[in-house]
């Protein structure tokens, strides 16, 4: 089953220098310190901090209205870039003022309340940049990069934004669509059916072998149209009447041909490139088996040593997602072998 749209795993969609240009062999270090006794959850990048939602304002028109004139707004355009400024290694977002957002009929999204100061996100193009400039960015670009509340808050509101974009008329009657409660219901015009954000389940799983030390060996694949040497996990989007962890065990077989015989939940992310939330396992298989690439969705599955992740050898070492996706995670835990609650 095709994979998710924009995750690391074998999805087979259009390579491009933004998604890949922060790739790098596992061997090198981390890109970003992170609190090494948090849950595993709060260390994957997009889910570090926890800003308040106060969803009970989304009813409150006069108040969402009040707030407005005193908020913090990003800007998202039709591609779902912001503005940004600082060092690439420490970027923090442009917010802008009511008075700053020249779109007088664009779509506000209320994000959060924080500490008294309300967060919105509005569908409108950047202003023309400053001389001193603040510069384009995506998602993918600074999400692991910025302070853990403005990534969250960033998620958030492309999540958001991404269902305002997909969702114009309503999927049961055809009706074209009027937003209400902060940007967080659709309502038909003629009252007929209201739509609610969604989110699309996925799995992501590094299956390896259980053996330690660098001849221990995990299953890793390729998509069609990704450069040689650039590797990640089996993904996929878990299906109708299914289990995550029936999924697992479905898309292992499905892209690979290897049979697992235990699954085990890491944590998940949310990945709203465009809709997802990745649920993360590792799973034990024998790597003896042989491996019969899925060639609809792939162009290669092999085993690799976690020496070769290492940069030990034989060979070059594979290139592998950046800290931004959970990928990350689940390759750089197990090649490290810090592994929470092995098999």
């Amino acid at each position: 089953m095709t994979s998710p749209e924009g995750t690391e795993g074998s999805e087979g969609v259009p390579i491009d220098h933004e998604r890949t240009a922060s790739w790098s062999t596992s061997a090198d270090s981390e890109s970003a310190a992170v609190d090494p006794v948090a849950p595993v959850w709060q260390r994957l990048a997009l889910g570090r901090a926890m800003p308040e939602r106060a969803a009970y304002h989304r009813l409150d028109g006069p108040w969402l209205e009040e707030a407005w004139e005193r908020a913090r707004i990003v800007l998202l355009d039709e591609r779902g870039r912001v503005a940004a400024e600082g060092p690439t290694e420490a970027p923090r977002l442009v917010w802008f003022t009511a008075a700053e957002v020249v779109a007088p009929d664009a779509e506000r999204l209320f994000l959060a309340e924080e500490d008294g100061i309300p967060y919105f996100a509005v569908l409108a193009e950047l202003p023309e940049k400053p001389a001193d400039g603040w510069r384009s960015v995506s998602l993918r670009e600074v999400g692991a990069e910025l302070v853990p509340f403005e990534s969250s808050l960033l998620t958030e509101a492309i999540g958001l934004a991404n269902w305002h974009r997909d969702y114009r008329f309503g999927p049961r009657t055809g009706t074209r669509l009027g937003w209400r409660n902060g940007g967080w219901e659709a309502e038909a015009v003629d009252g007929s059916e209201v739509v609610y954000p969604r989110t699309n389940p996925a799995i992501i799983v590094l299956v390896h072998d259980g053996v330690a030390g660098d001849e221990g060996r995990c299953l890793l694949t390729r998509g069609l149209t990704w450069p040689e040497g650039r590797y990640s996990c089996v993904a996929g989007f878990v299906e109708p009447g299914e289990a995550a962890e029936a999924a697992v065990f479905r898309e292992v077989a499905e892209e690979t041909g290897v049979r697992i015989r235990e699954v085990r939940y890491l944590a998940s992310q949310a990945w709203p490139l465009p809709a997802s939330l990745m649920l993360g396992f590792y799973a034990l298989a024998e790597s003896d088996q042989p491996v019969t690439v899925e060639e609809v969705e792939l162009a290669d599955a092999r085993w690799f040593t976690r020496g070769q992740l290492r940069g030990h050898g034989p060979g070059e070492a594979p290139i592998v997602p950046p800290p931004l996706s959970i990928a990350h995670e689940l390759l750089t835990a197990w090649r490290d072998e810090r592994i929470e609650n092995p098999f």
